[in-house]
Parts: structure tokens; sequence; C-alpha cells
């Protein structure tokens, strides 16, 4: 499953990248999706709300949710987003599927 994370650094991270400015955040989070059994799919760093960074994995839900909590343990990031990314392929699988679950399910008051 491909995911999205989304997260802003903190002035705590900030500083350890002023006194280190050739940190490798790439090899880090390839190094945490592989030991989490996933894949890296890439980094990109982000200016929206504030020094950050977006990274796109492929693992299962709960590998994800485990690097999400595991870095956010360290005081390095805030406002970490995870959102689940569909393929095409995918969605189309979904909306056959709710053709089919329309008949199953009555709506609040009918």
């Amino acid at each position: 499953m491909l995911f999205c994370i989304t997260a802003n650094y903190t002035a705590k991270a900030l500083a350890g990248m002023a006194e280190n400015p050739n940190t490798d955040r790439r090899a880090a989070m390839e190094k945490l999706a592989t030991a989490a059994g996933g894949k890296l799919v890439n980094l990109y760093f982000t200016t929206g709300d504030g020094p950050g960074a977006m990274i796109i994995v492929d693992a299962e839900a709960a590998a994800v949710a485990a690097m999400v909590s595991t870095v956010a343990a360290t005081d390095s990031v805030r406002d970490i987003k995870m959102t689940r990314l569909w393929t095409n392929d995918e969605v189309t699988a979904i909306r056959k599927k709710r053709i089919e679950l329309t008949k199953a399910y009555t709506p609040p008051g009918r």
C-alpha cells in the first residue's frame, strides 16, 4: 500500500540540521522504511506550513503507523499526517464494490 506522510520540522530538528547541514534525511527515512518492512518511494521537502518533509512509502498500514509514531517520539516533527494513496485500479474496484453494497444498506429514517 502506498502512503503519503507529511510533517513539519520542530525547532529542535532545524537546530540539529543547522549544526550538521549535510544530514541525509532521505537515507534516514529509507533505513526506517526498510526496517519496517516497506520501501521508501521518494522524499520531498516542503515549505507550505513551515520547513517540512513529505515521504511516499510503500508498506503495510501498521508498519507505516509504527514509522510515524517512531519519528513523532523523537520530537523532531510536528503536524504529522498519514494519507493512504489509492491507485486507479484500486479506486475502480472500490466503485464496483460500492454498487454491490448499495443494495445492502438502509439509510437512516428509511
